[in-house]
This record gives structure tokens, C-alpha cells and sequence, in this order.
């Protein structure tokens, strides 16, 4: 794994050292272990901010590692159809158009269904991409293949901005959903 690589799995193990460290500094009164403890865990939490950094985008997901992505078609697609089925609802309802009111409705609807369609699919593609990134990563670096190394690298830089793209999409549904009105 790369010193410049920010990755979660990093930020755990550093905050745990760094946390063993600083009360290893308590117990035997040595301000000099505290401070590097305390240093450790800060430095934690900022790569564990960095390893969840994206800039998400209509289409594509950037990352803090560089990578950018493309979003699956189907989410690009749910939600333009989203989109124009919430307009044709709205439409519908001014106008006393049952008909267009329905059909704005059920496109809707379809929309949501494809936009979710591609991010589970998108979410899978990330996290076995960020596997295979992984694994292959280890054996290279073990065969000391260091090409194959930095192309595994990539592998899983861009399987990890996918993933965080297709959270971020998942989570500002879920928020928008939680906090949408009831309909009776």
C-alpha cells in the first residue's frame, strides 16, 4: 500500500496505535508519548476524512485520490425520468389532467426504481473492485511487480470512488426521504 494512498483501514489502525500509545504516555507519566499519541490520532482522523472525500457530480464521482468515475447509466437515466415525471405530475395536477397526473406518477416511479438499480450496481462494482485492487496490490508488491502494483492501485482508487459515489447518492435519498412530508 502506498504512504500517499488515504484509506480507511489505515485511519483505524493508526487511531488504535495512537490511542496506546497516549495512555501508555498516562501510565508512565511521559508527556513525550501522550503528545505523539495525541498526534497519531489526530493524523488519523484526518486520513480517515480524506479517504472519505468525493466530489459527486451529474454523471461522475471524484475522489481525493484522483480517480473519477462514471455513474452507471441507469442512475443518470432515474433521474432524469424522475425528473420529468414529477413535471408531468405537476402539470397533471394544475391543469386537472388525471391522465398525465398518473402517468407523470408512474414514470416517476420508474425513475427511482432505475436510479436505485444503478447504484446497487455501481456500490457492488466499487467494493469488488476495491477487493481486487487489494488483493492483487499484495501479490504484486510480494513478486515485486511494481507496475502491476501501481495499475492495482488505480484499480482500487477507482473502485472506492464509486463506492463513495453511489453512497453519497443512497444517503441523500435517504435523508430527502426521512425528511419528505407523509402523504395520506
Amino acid at each position: 500500500m502506498s504512504n500517499d494512498n488515504t484509506s480507511t483501514l489505515k485511519s483505524v489502525i493508526d487511531t488504535a496505535t495512537g490511542t496506546v500509545q497516549n495512555a501508555f504516555g498516562k501510565v508512565t507519566g511521559s508527556t513525550a508519548d501522550q503528545s505523539q499519541g495525541q498526534a497519531k490520532q489526530n493524523k488519523a482522523d484526518a486520513e480517515y476524512d480524506a479517504s472519505q472525500a468525493t466530489l459527486k457530480g451529474p454523471g461522475f464521482t471524484a475522489s481525493s485520490s484522483g480517480a473519477v468515475t462514471k455513474d452507471d447509466p441507469n442512475r443518470t437515466a432515474g433521474s432524469y425520468n424522475q425528473t420529468v415525471g414529477a413535471a408531468k405530475e405537476f402539470v397533471g395536477g394544475v391543469t386537472g389532467s388525471e391522465s398525465l397526473k398518473a402517468a407523470g406518477r408512474r414514470q416517476n416511479q420508474e425513475g427511482q426504481e432505475q436510479e436505485a438499480k444503478g447504484q446497487v450496481k455501481d456500490y457492488a462494482a466499487g467494493v469488488s473492485d476495491r477487493v481486487t485492487g487489494t488483493v492483487g496490490e499484495a501479490v504484486a508488491g510480494i513478486t515485486g511487480n511494481k507496475g502491476a502494483q501501481e495499475e492495482y492501485q488505480k484499480q482500487h482508487a477507482a473502485g472506492k470512488t464509486t463506492q463513495r459515489g453511489a453512497e453519497e447518492d443512497i444517503l441523500k435519498q435517504a435523508d430527502a426521504e426521512s425528511n419528505a412530508p407523509r402523504k395520506s
